[in-house]
């Protein structure tokens, strides 16, 4: 299942804080345009709608006309000018969201050949702590895990101590 192209740790760490935090009955949610990872969901069995790729700072109605009865947002939110105006605009009572960490050895990210795909934001964990306290989120639970390459030097030995990526599960105040 996690094989091939698929990023197999970040995907496993993933469902797995997914399926300890929000049981299967639930309706998601999940902000960003169907991907790899919404199959993996499916394939554990749980029920999940995508919003149809709008920019979420200015086209806020898949967030507000939905039912959902959980938001998932999986590396959205430092793509985002405006992630509080999301936060605040979900009507579901919780929440499941990953982002990757600022690192201090490296520049934010930002591709070289999608415009879209670039962070505007890059957290640290009490930052992302903050915004969702700040928006009306209590956080129940967290997790944090390194993203280690194969490559050799500096930064890809810090990527084996340092965590890339955290997952937060929250629910509204």
């Amino acid at each position: 299942m996690y094989e091939g192209k698929f990023p197999h740790k970040r995907y496993k760490k993933t469902i797995d804080f997914l399926k300890s935090h929000v049981p299967k009955s639930a309706n998601i949610l999940d902000l960003g345009v169907p991907n790899p990872f919404t199959e993996v969901m499916k394939e554990h069995g749980f029920s999940v709608t995508n919003t149809t790729g709008e920019d979420l700072d200015e086209d806020l109605s898949n967030i507000v006309n939905s039912n959902a009865d959980v938001v998932t947002a999986f590396e959205i939110f430092e793509h985002l000018l405006s992630p509080y105006t999301v936060l605040k605009s979900i009507k579901a009572d919780k929440l499941v969201a990953s982002i990757p960490l600022k690192l201090w050895f490296s520049s934010a990210y930002r591709s070289k050949t999608d415009p879209w795909d670039r962070h505007y934001h890059e957290f640290e964990d009490w930052q992302f702590d903050w915004l969702l306290e700040k928006s009306g989120w209590k956080i129940i639970a967290t997790d944090k895990w390194t993203n280690p390459t194969k490559k050799i030097g500096i930064r890809p030995i810090l990527r084996w101590f340092t965590p890339r990526y955290y997952i937060v599960y929250a629910e509204r105040v």
